[in-house]
């Protein structure tokens, strides 16, 4: 194949260059070549340029970045049936083993082998190309755009989060932190049938954002202790007894404090930001009120097709978050507005042909 595949490379923390890596190879005959058309920026990419690293996950050569994205399909292998060049595709990102056990189960986000873009030792797609199999493919309906194919992945985060969380008609849900994910599980909580939706920051333009969006209710964190932070949410929210689900998308220490607090007893709290290794946690009030506390990590076994119905059925919608749009070659750029916080959510155009 005479194409040639420009992509952008983390070197190490900081350190970021354009280089003509090879095209990828078909290398089974289930798999996909597809032609990446928009990327948007995670706030793991941003860790990774900053820092070269998140936790255990440490950059030690070249990298290329990039994992929410989608495209059109450029070639498929010799036993591919569902898709044809052409077609347009949001990418889900995270290739599991499909053999261990985890995977057998159903968790496959779980898997101990998991190849995951952009997580190292494994590239990413802001390139040209990138392959995928066949069914991390999922192909777009005709009435939605890739920009919005590029969010599938986002939204996908989201819509792990509200299962983990069982959200229900009629629960009241609270989540921490108006950014990109916490706005789309608002979103995801109210596709599900919550009847009131709180949304919780520091950033008035943010919160006035996501009651337009999703949300119900707005609550502005402050400085106080935990334990009077969500007796005041309870209060100026009318959650009665406390909320039934609780999601934090923050990470932040005050705000995982605060919501122990803000729960009912016999309520669900979901963890989906990223924050310290180690924090200072209320275990007493988790126990006395009996509650269900879990983790939440990427999607697993049929997030990625509910994401695309969701959108496709109108029930979702995510153009409102698309801020910003930036050339292949300004990518950096991207990655800096991010960091500095502008806008909700940047897409980086593919290469030109």
């Amino acid at each position: 194949m005479a194409e040639k595949n420009p992509s952008f490379v983390l070197e190490k923390a900081g350190s970021v260059y354009y280089e003509d890596r090879p095209v990828p190879e078909l290398k089974s005959p289930y798999d996909v070549l597809i032609n990446v058309k928009f990327t948007g920026i995670c706030g793991s990419d941003v860790h990774y340029w900053v820092d070269g690293a998140i936790g255990s996950f440490v950059v030690k050569q070249p990298m290329v970045l990039g994992h929410e994205s989608s495209g059109i399909v450029h070639s498929v292998g010799s036993s591919v049936t569902s898709l044809k060049p052409g077609d347009r595709v949001a990418m889900e990102p995270g290739v599991p083993c499909r053999r261990c056990v985890r995977c057998k189960e159903g968790k496959y986000n779980l898997c101990a082998h998991m190849a995951f873009a952009a997580t190292p030792p494994y590239d990413g797609t802001l390139a040209k190309y990138y392959s995928l199999p066949e069914d991390f493919c999922y192909k777009l309906p005709e009435h939605l755009s890739l920009e919005e194919g590029a969010l599938v992945e986002p939204l996908s985060v989201g819509v792990h989060i509200v299962k983990q969380a069982a959200v229900r008609p009629g629960d009241s849900v609270i989540v921490f932190g108006a950014g990109p994910v916490g706005l789309l599980c608002c979103a995801v909580a109210k596709a599900f049938g919550a009847s009131k939706i709180v949304t919780v920051d520091i950033n008035e333009e943010r919160m006035a954002f996501a009651q337009k969006y999703a949300a119900t209710h707005a609550f502005r964190s402050q400085r106080e202790s935990a334990a009077d932070s969500g007796a005041r949410l309870i209060r100026d929210c009318d959650l009665g007894l406390g909320a039934d689900v609780i999601i934090d998308a923050s990470g932040a220490e005050i705000c995982i404090q605060t919501a122990i607090h803000a729960l009912r007893v016999g309520g669900t709290y979901v963890q989906g930001g990223m924050g310290k290794n180690e924090i200072t946690f209320p275990i007493m009030a988790m126990c006395t009120k009996e509650l269900n506390v879990k983790g939440s990590f990427r999607y697993s076994s049929g997030d990625y097709q509910l994401a695309v119905d969701l959108l496709a059925s109108g029930r979702i919608s995510v153009k409102e978050l698309i801020t910003g749009k930036v050339s292949f070659k300004e990518a950096e750029k991207a990655f800096t507005d991010v960091k500095a916080g502008k806008g909700i959510k940047m897409l980086i155009e593919g290469v030109e042909d």
